[in-house]
Order: C-alpha cells, then structure tokens, then sequence
C-alpha cells in the first residue's frame, strides 16, 4: 500500500516544466534563464521562493514562447528624463506583440518589495507596470541602485514600488550596450530584438 502511495511522488518530483508556471520541481531558491538578445547574451537568475507570483507569471511567458521574438524598446538614461524629479537608469523590453495577439494572460498582483524582501539593485530585473496590479509580460532591468523603485520610492506617484524577482548574473554589459543604443527620446530606434528567452 505504502508503495503504491509513494510512487506516484516520486513521478511528480520528475515532472517537466509546466507551460503556465513553476512545476514542483522548481520549487527552490532560484529559476536560472537566458535571454538572448541580437547583441548577446544575458543570463539572470529568478528568485522563486521570494517572489513567486511574478516568477510564475514571467516563466508562463518564458515557457510559451511569448517573447521569443520580442524586442527591447525602451531606454532611460539620466538625460532623457527631462520631466522627472526622479531620475532612473533602465532598459524595458516586451513579449512578441503577435504572440500576445494570439493568447494572452491576466494582470497580476504586485508583489511588494517590503514583501518580498528584494530591492532595485544594479542588475535587478523587475515588471513594469502602470498602477498596482497591472503588470503583465514587459520588464526591466536596472543600471545602477535604483532605490526609488522600491515600495515608498518617489519614482512612481503611488508610491507601491515594483516588484523585482531577479537578477543578472552574467551580462550586464550587453545591458548596458542596449541602453547606450540610438533612442528618439527613450525609444529605442530601432529596438533590439529578443531571439529567445529560455530556462537554462
């Protein structure tokens, strides 16, 4: 009787990645994936255990295929802000607006940094969103501490903060040659493409 209980476990702690979130073996610290962008690679690491809500929602993205395809297009430099007390350094990039055409997911809830503990740091990866609760598959990486991205920093009238999950751990230099591209105010011209975005 035990075994028959127990080899049912054993099957589902081999279990493949689900196409929608974090499968039971990906229940640990860390979720290692690869961005590959026309200009290199970058190599982040996704804080699982802290922040899985934003986690699971970026690996649904990640693990359908949504940003293969999809392009940095965004820049923020500290000279093109002229609108802004409070100036950031970051890059944003977006899922493949065809994919998205095709299927889609519901915002999800943010989750705080005073939850989670995680802070904008040089390197950190986080959503973009426009009010609470609304990020979906754009994120952004950050150049530098950004310390008014974190909930009661200035950068966002609210106040909530973003919610990081992650973080580079190889690459920032082709983070950085993606904010220095040519930009018609903080618009990539052209964008970067993203090739792909996998689990490594």
């Amino acid at each position: 009787m035990c075994l028959l209980i127990l080899l049912p476990l054993a099957f589902l702690l081999h279990l493949k990645p689900s196409q929608h979130g974090i499968s039971i073996r990906d229940e640990k610290d860390t979720v290692a994936v690869r961005i590959i962008t026309e200009f290199g690679n970058i190599d982040i690491e996704l804080y699982a255990k802290k922040a899985p809500v934003t986690v699971q929602n970026f690996l649904r993205y990640v693990d359908g295929g949504f940003y293969n395809g999809g392009v940095f297009h965004r820049t923020v430099k500290l000279d093109n802000q002229p609108d802004r007390k409070i100036l950031i350094e970051v890059i944003q990039a977006g899922a493949n607006a065809d994919s998205l055409k095709k299927k889609s997911f519901p915002p999800i809830t943010l989750e705080r940094t005073t939850k989670t503990g995680l802070r904008h740091l040089n390197g950190t990866i986080s959503m973009a969103r426009d009010t609470p609760n609304s990020a979906t598959s754009d994120f952004f990486i950050c150049i530098g501490d950004q310390p008014s991205l974190d909930y009661g920093g200035k950068r966002n009238p609210d106040g909530q903060g973003f919610a990081a999950f992650g973080k580079v751990v190889e690459g920032m230099d082709i983070v950085k040659k993606i904010q220095r591209s040519p930009a018609a105010g903080q618009r990539l011209t052209p964008p970067v493409g993203i090739l792909e975005i996998k689990r490594r």
